[in-house]
């Protein structure tokens, strides 16, 4: 087809003008190459296209349905040469972009809102995903580029860094009073308080003897015995980790560690490349959590921790606004979680369009 697309244009002009003569000066060509040219068309189709009379030439039935289609596919091409010129000269495009729905609240937003204010002609289509599906994505060119967390990418894809986020635990100061209560009433407890009073009677005596007593020296045993518990995290977080003394509570030693091994903690679904990175400080400072919940979106995980469900892991700088007024107070940790970055990850051997190159210079990758 491509090796006859001369001779369709010479077969669209005579038909159009109804004239050889004409059709010849319009293509500046000879009439008998016009002639020349219609005749071959006509016999690698095997019909005739036009019927010669006094008056110039006019299609054949079978020359007429030929030249509706002619006439559609010419539209297209000056229709598609109309929209790339307008691509250069109005801007006009298409970008596709993958990323999670926390980084899109967070921090695509913030980009998109004055680019589109410049850029009012170019379109964007948004892929919700995790980091993980977004770069299945990326790498089946389902969408452009694509907003992540650093992790492991494959081959041909880049990654350029635009921010650096910090992972942290917070709750409630509602949540921490019911916790440091919770531990005040077992610190206190003792196990003569459910005995039958005729044998509590009996018993008490024992205690003022000396035989068990929970005061003076044993006491400071017993502290010395939770300190040495507390030194397995010695290079992460120890019992000097204590809340906020705007925190009203009657224990002034519960680490931050106590609070994560015993409370319910809420994080994100596994395979996760944010739970992954928590959970591996977790292990790194030997931290065991007994209780723990996961929930699929970080907003709700910040959510969740301001109305007392437990303790959550965050990033930071999405829930600095609860943390400023103080709905969630931040868990001080002695060896701060590992900091890591967004950034925008691309196809790095794709030839991208002029859309994409505006909005990769726009947001500095």
């Amino acid at each position: 087809m491509i090796s006859n697309l001369n001779n369709y244009v010479i077969f669209h002009t005579v038909a159009k003008t109804g004239n050889i003569s004409k059709a010849a000066n319009q293509l500046y060509i000879s009439q008998p190459a016009i002639s020349k040219s219609i005749s071959k068309l006509e016999a690698e189709l095997g019909t005739a296209l036009f019927s010669r009379s006094s008056r110039g030439v006019v299609l054949t039935e079978e020359g007429q349905v030929l030249y509706e289609y002619v006439e559609r596919a010419f539209d297209s091409l000056n229709m598609g040469e109309e929209n790339l010129k307008n691509y250069k000269e109005l801007g006009i495009g298409h970008i596709r972009i993958g990323v999670s729905t926390s980084l899109c609240k967070h921090i695509l937003l913030d980009y998109l809102k004055d680019f589109i204010r410049e850029n009012p002609n170019i379109k964007f289509s948004i892929d919700c995903h995790s980091t993980i599906n977004t770069i299945k994505l990326l790498r089946n060119e389902d969408i452009d580029i694509g907003l992540i967390c650093n992790t492991e990418l494959p081959k041909g894809i880049v990654y350029s860094p635009v921010r650096e986020i910090h992972d942290v635990f917070v709750a409630s100061p509602e949540y921490l009073d019911n916790f440091y209560e919770r531990a005040n009433e077992k610190a206190h407890y003792s196990f003569a308080d459910d005995l039958p009073n005729n044998i509590k009677g009996n018993f008490i005596p024992l205690l003022s003897s000396g035989l068990t007593s929970v005061t003076g020296e044993d006491a400071q045993v017993s502290n010395h015995d939770k300190k040495s518990r507390d030194t397995r995290h010695s290079s992460g977080i120890s019992a000097s980790d204590t809340i906020s003394d705007s925190i009203n509570t009657d224990i002034s030693n519960i680490s931050t560690v106590d609070i994560l091994e015993n409370s319910n903690l809420m994080v994100l679904e596994e395979a996760n490349v944010t739970r992954t990175h928590v959970d591996e400080y977790l292990r790194s400072q030997g931290i065991s959590c007994s209780q723990v919940l996961e929930i699929n979106n970080m907003d709700l995980l910040i959510d969740f921790a301001a109305i007392g469900m437990g303790v959550a892991s965050v990033v930071r700088e999405f829930a600095q606004e609860q943390l400023d007024s103080g709905v969630i107070t931040e868990l001080p940790l002695n060896t701060p979680i590992p900091s890591r970055t967004v950034g925008f990850a691309y196809s790095g051997v794709r030839n991208q369009s002029t859309a994409m190159r505006k909005f990769m210079e726009w947001v500095g990758v």
